[in-house]
C-alpha cells in the first residue's frame, strides 16, 4: 500500500472511478442510486474533497464488490485522513505544493527537467533561503518553515528504496548566481556530492545544444504499482498543474528523452560542474 496520505488518497480515487466505469453508470446516475448528488461522486473519484469510510462501504456495496476490496478501499480512505510529516509547517508549504511533496514521498522513479533553478531535492539550506527570501512575500518563520521542509524532502534519495532520480538542468541555472559566489560554490559543491549517490543521475543541458523539446521546468513522477499512473508536475508562483493522461505523460516522455539526448553526458555534467565551481573559488 502506498505510505504517503496522498497517495492513499490517489489511490482511493483512482479505484472509485474504475468501479464506476465498470459499472458502466455516470456520476449523476450513482449519486442518484444513493440519495447524493452527482458532484459528490466526481469529488471522491478526483481526490478534491475527504472521502469517508462509510461512503466507500456504500460505493463498494452499491458496485457488489468483494468484502476484501471493500475493506481494502475503506483502510484507503481512513489513512488517507492522517497527516504527512510536512503538513506540521503550516503556511511554509502552500497546499498546492502538500500534493506534490506526498505524491513525490511515494514515488519510485522521478524525472525532472530544471530551465532556471537547480532542482530542490539538490539544494543547500542558504540557497534554498536565498530563494524564498526573494520570490515569496513570507514570513520569516514561514521561510524557516519552508527551507526546513525542502532540506528534509532530499532525504528520500538517501533511503534504502530511493527512487531512481534523472535530473536534467539547463546550464543557466548552474552559472545563474543565486545570493553570492560562496553560496554557490557551496551548493555546486552539494550538486557533486548528490551525483555520487547510485539512485541519482545528473545531466546539463550546455548553452550550445541547439534546440530541445521543452518550454519550462516540469517533473515526472512514477509509482510502483502498476495502478498508479504516472503523471507529470508543473508548478507556477501561486498554484501548479498535476497531468495524469496518457497523452501527456507519453509526450512528456518523448520530451524528457529529447533533453537527456541533448544533454552532456553525467561524466561530461560533473566536469562542467567541478569547473564552475574552480571559478567560484577564485
Amino acid at each position: 500500500m502506498a505510505g504517503s496520505p496522498t497517495a492513499r488518497r490517489r489511490r482511493l480515487s483512482i479505484e472509485l472511478k474504475k468501479l464506476r466505469e465498470k459499472s458502466g453508470l455516470t456520476c449523476a446516475q450513482v449519486g442518484q442510486a444513493l440519495d447524493w448528488s452527482g458532484s459528490k461522486v466526481n469529488r471522491m473519484e478526483t481526490g478534491s474533497g475527504r472521502v469517508q469510510p462509510s461512503d466507500v462501504d456504500a460505493l463498494c456495496r452499491f458496485y457488489g464488490t468483494s468484502d476484501e476490496l471493500r475493506e481494502f478501499l475503506k483502510s484507503l480512505a481512513r489513512e488517507a485522513k492522517t497527516r504527512g510529516w510536512w503538513q506540521v509547517h503550516g503556511a511554509g508549504v502552500p497546499e498546492w505544493f502538500n500534493i506534490y511533496i506526498g505524491l513525490e514521498q511515494d514515488a519510485s522513479t522521478l524525472r525532472q527537467y530544471q530551465c532556471e533553478l537547480l532542482p530542490g531535492l539538490m539544494q543547500t539550506e542558504a540557497y534554498a533561503r536565498e530563494l524564498h527570501t526573494t520570490g515569496a512575500h513570507m514570513s520569516a518563520e514561514d521561510i524557516d518553515r519552508a527551507v526546513r521542509v525542502r532540506l528534509e524532502r532530499q532525504e528520500m534519495l538517501t533511503r534504502p528504496d530511493a527512487p531512481e532520480a534523472w535530473f536534467v538542468v539547463n546550464e543557466g541555472a548552474v552559472r545563474n548566481v543565486i545570493g553570492d559566489r560562496e553560496i554557490m560554490r557551496e551548493q555546486l559543491e552539494k550538486i557533486l556530492e548528490i551525483t555520487e549517490l547510485p539512485s541519482v543521475t545528473l545531466q546539463v543541458l550546455p548553452f550550445d545544444s541547439g534546440t530541445y523539446p521543452a518550454t519550462g521546468s516540469f517533473t515526472m513522477l512514477g509509482f510502483p504499482a502498476p495502478e498508479d499512473p504516472d503523471l507529470v508536475y508543473r508548478d507556477g508562483i501561486t498554484d501548479a498543474v498535476y497531468l495524469e493522461g496518457e497523452h501527456h505523460v507519453r509526450e512528456y516522455t518523448r520530451a524528457f528523452d529529447g533533453l537527456r539526448a541533448a544533454a552532456l553526458s553525467p561524466q561530461r555534467s560533473a566536469r562542467l560542474v567541478q569547473s564552475v565551481v574552480k571559478e567560484y573559488s577564485k
